[in-house]
């Protein structure tokens, strides 16, 4: 029974990953490092929760002291019908741009064919204000072959297609955790190095301080009252409802994708708060806001409205005393003082610390009997993405 509580309170894959982080070599990591200073445009690109990664570390970028322009194949500004098709426009606005891919298969359809277009652009026009990156567990991806003839290839270990029992998910996390998690933590630290106008050595200082807070943060978050208690609505049938606004919105997004893996067996949906088809919450149902100062009046509203429906609310804040806070039933309060014009590492950190509820929800599953292999919230993974 020791055993078993262990598991259920370990965060091992939060170890795991800064370990793989802190075995990237400078030397492979300088020449896109170099690319993403030098760029004033960054066109982020990849699939689900890879390119959720992205966009959170990427929107600290935007929000710097001398931010760069970063868009996604998905705003509505996007200057074209498609990356060929935005190329030119962008070549006309920007000195350099940077196309960055994040895929840990490096085989997904939506950046494969940004890549492609991108490349078919390069080859017919000569232009040499593009360059190419990617972030992947995969050096011989379709991607990679592309990114390499443009640009530069990073590699950031994921866990393959080892198939694990339900148990041993908090060693390992639930399919892509190592590289989403992963990548998101070394985008976030590149993203700050740059800010500081530091060298390629910088990102991995950074990761090394960083990786003991993490872990503290998440194992903090482990043994919390709002994280049980939020355990016991997932549990048992109940909607949930995930939310927040701009890179929080991201951080919700990525935790929707894992928990609807779970939930779904159970017969239960998981939706982004004010989202095309989202219903009215019921009594009994969880939502989970975020927002670093939790003073953002749509954000508030949503929790006093779900309350006032009988709801329960579970708010990741950067701010004690904020309005969300009182209007929330459960809180995690992850506290960072940051100055202005900085990236912020809060949206990160509630990435991990929200990382742990899909983990140690198929755990408590496990103990009551329903087993959930992962080749099961695989199979559900590919077909309804």
């Amino acid at each position: 029974m020791a055993k078993i509580s262990r598991k259920i309170s370990g965060v091992e894959y939060v170890k795991r990953i800064s370990d793989n982080l802190l075995n990237v070599k400078e030397k492979s990591l300088f020449p896109l490092y170099e690319d993403l200073r030098s760029a004033d445009c960054i066109v982020c690109g990849g699939s689900g929760r890879s390119l959720h990664s992205l966009n959170v570390a990427m929107s600290q970028i935007a929000m710097m002291k001398e931010p760069k322009v970063v868009i996604t194949r998905e705003d509505v500004g996007f200057p074209g019908r498609g990356m060929y098709d935005a190329a030119s426009k962008l070549e006309k606005r920007f000195k350099k741009v940077v196309l960055l891919i994040n895929s840990g298969s490096g085989e997904s359809d939506d950046p494969n064919y940004l890549a492609e277009k991108l490349e078919k652009y390069l080859e017919a026009t000569g232009s040499e204000k593009f360059s190419m990156g990617l972030i992947t567990s995969n050096l011989d991806s379709s991607i990679a072959k592309i990114v390499r003839r443009h640009g530069h290839v990073v590699k950031v270990e994921g866990r393959g297609k080892q198939q694990l029992p339900s148990d041993a998910y908090s060693e390992k996390g639930i399919m892509g955790d190592l590289f989403e998690l992963g990548s998101l933590f070394l985008l976030q630290m590149m993203t700050e190095a740059i800010s500081e106008g530091s060298s390629v050595e910088r990102v991995l200082e950074l990761i090394a301080e960083e990786a003991p807070i993490l872990r503290e943060i998440t194992e903090n978050a482990v043994k919390s009252k709002a994280t049980n208690v939020s355990l016991d609505f997932l549990e048992r049938r109940s909607g949930v409802f995930l939310g927040g606004r701009g890179t929080a919105e991201e951080v919700a997004k990525m935790t929707a994708v894992r928990l609807f893996h779970i939930k779904s067996f159970l017969g239960d949906d998981v939706y982004i708060a004010r989202g095309v088809n989202t219903p009215h919450p019921r009594a009994g149902d969880l939502e989970i806001l975020i927002s670093y100062s939790g003073e953002t009046k749509p954000v508030v509203g949503w929790g006093s409205m779900f309350r006032s429906l009988g709801g329960t609310v579970l708010s990741i804040i950067g701010r004690r005393g904020a309005s969300l806070e009182t209007n929330s039933d459960l809180q995690i309060i992850l506290e960072e003082k940051v100055e202005p014009g900085k990236p912020r590492r809060f949206y990160m950190r509630a990435a991990y610390v929200l990382s742990c509820l899909p983990i140690l929800l198929t755990q408590r599953l496990s103990l009551k009997g329903l087993k959930l292999p992962e080749y099961l919230l695989n199979w559900y993974h590919n077909v309804i993405e």
